[in-house]
C-alpha cells in the first residue's frame, strides 16, 4: 500500500464509520498518546524494564496506531504525504549525503 493509498483508506474509513475527523488538536493529542504507548513497549522490549503481567509486545499495533493518526492529520490539513516524504528524502540526501558515512561514532557502533 502506498502512502497515497493509505491516506485514501483512512479517509474512506472516517467517512464510512468515523462520522468525521476529530479536531486537529485532538488528533495531535492522540498522536502523542500513541507515541507514549510505543515508548512503553520499547522500554520493556529494548530497555531495562520488563513486561508487566498482561502486557504484550504489540509494537506492530502501536506503530500502526501512530501511522493512522498521522494519516488523519495529513488528510485534514491537506498534506500529500507522498509528495512531502519524497521532498524530505531529497532534503536529507542533499544535507546529509556524507555526514553519517563520515561519523566515527557510527563506524564504531557494535564493536565493543
Amino acid at each position: 500500500m502506498t502512502l497515497a493509498e493509505a491516506q485514501k483508506a483512512v479517509d474512506d474509513w472516517i467517512k464510512k464509520y468515523g462520522v468525521r475527523y476529530f479536531s486537529e488538536l485532538t488528533n495531535m493529542t492522540i498522536l502523542t498518546e500513541e507515541v507514549g504507548e510505543l515508548a512503553r513497549v520499547m522500554a520493556r522490549k529494548y530497555g531495562d524494564q520488563s513486561f508487566k503481567e498482561g502486557e504484550k509486545d504489540n509494537m506492530d499495533e502501536e506503530l500502526a496506531d501512530i501511522l493512522w493518526v498521522l494519516l488523519c492529520i495529513a488528510n485534514q490539513s491537506g498534506v500529500d504525504l507522498s509528495e512531502a516524504f519524497t521532498k524530505n528524502i531529497e532534503k536529507k540526501t542533499k544535507r546529509d549525503n556524507t555526514r553519517h558515512i563520515n561519523n566515527p561514532k557510527l563506524q564504531d557502533y557494535g564493536k565493543e
